[in-house]
């Protein structure tokens, strides 16, 4: 294999190098600078130019290289782009771009590549160059590991929303769903959330011990042992709805949706919805938060914030229980695990077992469980997690005021031709009258760039 590899880059004059460096992973490609035809290809650990360390990141980026470039052929190459996560090509003085431009050049130096200054971009960049004709103008979403929009005019990014990282934002990407599942777990194991088989599941993933999971054994009243699938009703009636008896709160649906005083369960509340009397705005999504004027609030998916004029939701007082939940005094639902094999001490000892398995990871590892959630697919909970994650990338690209019929070039994990949300954002985007084009990930991109910087240096 090598050596029809070395035999392939021999035939070619000229060779450009282009780079994917993401929160995940890092890949190199070696092209042809002709027609970008690929001739080989390295892979490493994180690329993230603001959170993988210089010298960590040098390491990265030269393992990448050295398994896409053969020895023999690396006098060859003319141009070198990278697409970095953390990094843009907006300013010379990003901490980002400062940091990827000199961990790159660093590599390169190692592995004798002399091809000239390597152009440093953000992944975001890289990936929209990567749609059919190299596009120079548009808007570009990601929504793997992290998630952030982009306009890019001449092949820079002029305006971002998100991508702000775990700890501050990244809404709707893979580190949100998996975080969101583990909150749903410990509210539903804390008793202020629905019931869902993400607890079992997220547990089983992260090491929780299999007697404590949900639907596990519990001690009965003689103190044998008996098993009682989780959701099994208990003698308490369920259909019953107290006074005022609410939904989720908030984005957040929950199962059991509105009771009215003596009325009867409601269906799951899956949307976020508003308030009474709050026309849905055109075409049913919120306006900007810092547009003026009545109702103008950031409430809502589809068919949620109210338009001018419109009144806005009253946050709901409580999370329903699971199916079955009983609404007790006051209109508050019992917790959801009522009538299951939770029992308290088991619920307790979940707490101290996910807790640190969770919190012994960097919190971008929490991207792992997503796929759970994407698993869970007849799960209310799992449901309106990747609803809410659709909602998110939806807002994001609206936040770039996109006008009708523009394009709209989308990658990473979420978004593929049978990512999770994929259906789910090409509805939404729909009825802004917006279409999606999808490409791979950032290195077909990167290597369009790295022709392109050797075509204007030629």
């Amino acid at each position: 294999m090598g050596n029809e590899l070395n035999q392939e880059c021999q035939g070619a004059a000229s060779l450009v190098i282009g780079l994917d460096a993401g929160g995940t992973r890092t890949r190199a490609v070696l092209a042809t600078a002709e027609d970008g035809r690929p001739l080989g290809e390295g892979a490493a650990g994180p690329g993230n130019a603001l959170t993988v360390p210089g010298p960590r990141l040098t390491e990265h980026l030269a393992e990448a290289l050295a398994g896409a470039v053969p020895e023999p052929v690396r006098d060859r190459v003319v141009a070198v782009a990278g697409g970095f996560a953390g990094a843009t090509d907006a300013a010379a003085d990003e901490p980002g771009r400062r940091n990827a431009l000199a961990a790159l050049t660093a590599a390169l130096r190692r592995l004798g590549i002399d091809a000239g200054p390597p152009l440093v971009s953000s992944d975001i960049e890289a990936a929209f160059a990567g749609a059919p004709g190299a596009p120079a103008d548009g808007l570009a979403l990601v929504a793997g590991t992290g998630a952030v929009a982009m306009r890019i005019t001449a092949r820079r990014g002029t305006a971002t929303v998100d991508g702000d990282g775990w700890l501050l934002g990244d809404d709707g990407s893979g580190f949100w769903i998996g975080r969101a599942a583990v909150r749903a777990a410990l509210r539903m194991a804390d008793g202020r959330g629905a019931a869902t088989a993400l607890a079992a599941t997220v547990g089983r993933e992260l090491g929780v011990p299999e007697d404590v999971l949900p639907g596990g054994p519990t001690l009965g009243a003689a103190g044998g042992v008996v098993v009682r699938p989780l959701g099994e009703d208990t003698d308490a009636p369920h259909e019953t709805g107290g006074p005022g008896g609410t939904g989720g709160l908030g984005s957040t649906s929950g199962l059991g949706g509105t009771g009215g005083p003596g009325g009867t369960r409601g269906a799951p509340g899956l949307g976020r919805t508003g308030g009474p009397g709050g026309a849905p705005g055109a075409p049913g999504y919120a306006l900007p938060p810092h547009a003026g004027g009545p109702g103008s609030g950031r409430s809502g998916g589809p068919g949620g914030a109210p338009g001018p004029g419109g009144t806005p939701s009253t946050p709901g007082l409580g999370r329903t229980g699971g199916p079955g939940g009983t609404p007790g005094a006051s209109g508050y639902p019992l917790p959801p695990h009522a009538g299951t094999s939770w029992s308290r001490p088991h619920r307790e000892a979940y707490r101290r077992h996910l807790l640190p398995a969770v919190m012994a990871e960097p919190p971008v590892r929490l991207a792992r469980l997503a796929p759970l959630v994407v698993e869970a697919a007849g799960d209310a909970v799992a449901l309106a997690i990747l609803d809410e994650a659709a909602d998110h990338l939806t807002e994001t690209v609206r936040a770039l005021e996109p006008a009708p019929g523009e394009r709209v070039v989308a990658t990473g994990g979420l978004l593929g031709p049978d990512g999770p949300l994929t259906s789910r954002l090409e509805t939404r985007l729909h009825a802004l009258g917006l279409t999606l084009d999808w490409v791979s990930d950032g290195c077909r991109g990167a290597v369009a760039l790295a022709r392109l910087a050797h075509r204007d240096r030629t």
